[in-house]
């Protein structure tokens, strides 16, 4: 009799040690991932019933907050500006998720931070609703309305990135075709969907997405841009902007049989008949074949070295407080992909924020500085949890020749066609018209412009860079120039943001 009831004991005590251990792993493992679970109705409710911080541009303009309403969840976000800032805000959505700085601060934003110990306790003890911190932008919104509007005029898939090159303040992203927000964080279930289903499967299958933040989350080739790069590179291994390179409209590329190069349009450099012209005169023609035997001439190593020096391969999303896909240079496996890596192609991929930060830094007499979009975080009170300070990457060029760059821009913008030219500023700029796709030839350029202003004084340093992108020639133009299509609305970014007195 004892053995049994000493094995039905054993029995008890090996279950109850099982529950336990059971109860621990779900209280302490487990917890967060249950409590993250967006099917955990309870913490949905919970979550939803707490007021949400605010996000603001500067000036204290309110891109999200968070209104009283009458129902379970006692709090609907709202987004005032709607489809101009969604690709910074995200959305707050019960049913998808959130996206942009809304998943990336969401944290704060929900109340939930570490960093809000002290009034969680507190409003533990007096029994007040906690409420969430909030996120402040660099982001000015005259500039940022201004990119959109300049995208939107056209119809254009597209994006601007405005940089303040001094501090590395982002004063606009903007990115086309977007969307309205406040469906998507909707309390209702089907409007969430509706409003999902039509971004995701649009009615014309073959339209742009519009959940593609194309300032920081796609990558594509910079053309032309990228000969900033090579000049600076150049610059460095002795040239000078006087230095003499080929005018000719076309090279052989060696090591490929009779593969050639070509000039746009298959014109000689700078209208000069052949002959040999200075570097200046070649970034501001923008010849190929000139920048495609510099680059020859310096060494894949010397390329890949400047390129990373301006930023590309650096993972900036922890920095910037949103995602971002790497720039990169790709591998250059012999002499013609190296030229045609000298031209921004081949392998060579950007994002607008990566040519941004580039002309950022020669506008900056050569120091890059981290770009950044938050400015500061704040309690619910208001009090500053923390204030972004410029942060410098280094010097990625001597001043000297930044400030040569910067002279040869001066001498691309006067040869620069386009509209929006703005009398009495002087303009630092270079364009891009850069080929891609499985058969680049018939297919739509994307155009590039990248800028800054005012430009000539060293002694004074530029508000403002300016990087813009315009997919597919903007209408599907296979005769698109980034002059025609992106240089337009660089100079209403720079003009607004002058106007706003940076």
């Amino acid at each position: 009799m004892r053995r049994p009831l000493q094995r039905v004991g054993t029995a008890v005590t090996v279950l109850v040690v099982l529950l336990l251990a059971n109860i621990t792993w779900i209280q302490v493992v487990k917890s967060d991932d249950y409590r993250e679970d967006p099917n955990n109705r309870r913490t949905l409710v919970a979550e939803y019933s707490r007021q949400r911080g605010q996000i603001t541009a500067a000036g204290g303009v309110v891109l999200a907050r968070s209104d009283p309403v009458d129902d379970q969840y006692r709090y609907q976000r709202v987004y005032p500006g709607g489809p101009v800032y969604a690709d910074l805000t995200g959305y707050y959505s019960m049913r998808y998720g959130p996206t942009g700085l809304e998943r990336t601060q969401n944290d704060l934003l929900s109340g939930e931070s570490p960093d809000l110990f002290a009034g969680q306790l507190s409003d533990l003890i007096t029994g007040r609703d906690p409420r969430g911190g909030n996120v402040e932008l660099t982001i000015v919104p005259a500039v940022q309305q201004a990119a959109y509007d300049a995208l939107t005029a056209q119809g254009w898939a597209g994006a601007v990135v405005a940089i303040r090159p001094s501090t590395g303040e982002v004063l606009a992203m903007a990115s086309t075709p977007s969307y309205d927000p406040n469906p998507l964080a909707s309390h209702s279930d089907a409007t969430q969907r509706e409003a999902y289903n039509a971004l995701v499967a649009p009615a014309d299958p073959d339209a742009p997405s519009p959940l593609i933040n194309r300032a920081t989350n796609d990558v594509y080739p910079p053309g032309s841009t990228f000969k900033l790069i090579i000049a600076a590179a150049a610059l460095q291994a002795g040239d000078t902007p006087e230095t003499l390179v080929t005018g000719q409209s076309q090279i052989v590329l060696p090591g490929t049989g009779g593969a050639t190069l070509s000039n746009f349009l298959g014109e000689d450099c700078a209208d000069a008949g052949g002959a040999d012209v200075t570097m200046t005169q070649a970034l501001a023609f923008s010849c190929n074949t000139a920048f495609a035997e510099l680059a020859m001439s310096l060494g894949a190593d010397a390329v890949q070295e400047q390129a990373a020096a301006f930023g590309f391969g650096e993972d900036l999303s922890e920095s910037l407080g949103l995602s971002v896909e790497d720039s990169r240079v790709g591998d250059i496996g012999d002499i013609a992909a190296l030229a045609q890596t000298g031209i921004g192609q081949r392998d060579v991929v950007a994002t607008p924020l990566q040519m941004a930060q580039v002309v950022a830094a020669i506008a900056n007499r050569g120091e890059a500085m981290t770009p950044h979009v938050i400015a500061r975080t704040t309690a619910p009170d208001l009090s500053v949890i923390e204030q972004t300070e410029p942060e410098s990457l280094g010097q990625v060029v001597p001043m000297s020749v930044a400030d040569s760059i910067g002279d040869m821009m001066i001498a691309s913008e006067r040869e620069t066609p386009g509209s929006g030219s703005i009398a009495g500023l002087t303009i630092a700029s270079k364009t891009g018209t850069a080929e891609h796709g499985v058969d680049p030839k018939n297919t739509p350029p994307h155009g590039w412009y990248v800028a800054y202003a005012p430009a000539g004084d060293p002694s004074q340093p530029p508000p403002v860079a300016v990087a813009v992108l315009v997919e597919n020639g903007g209408n599907g133009d296979l005769a698109a120039t980034g002059s025609r299509t992106a240089a337009p609305i660089g100079r209403a970014v720079l003009a607004a943001a002058l106007a706003a007195g940076l």
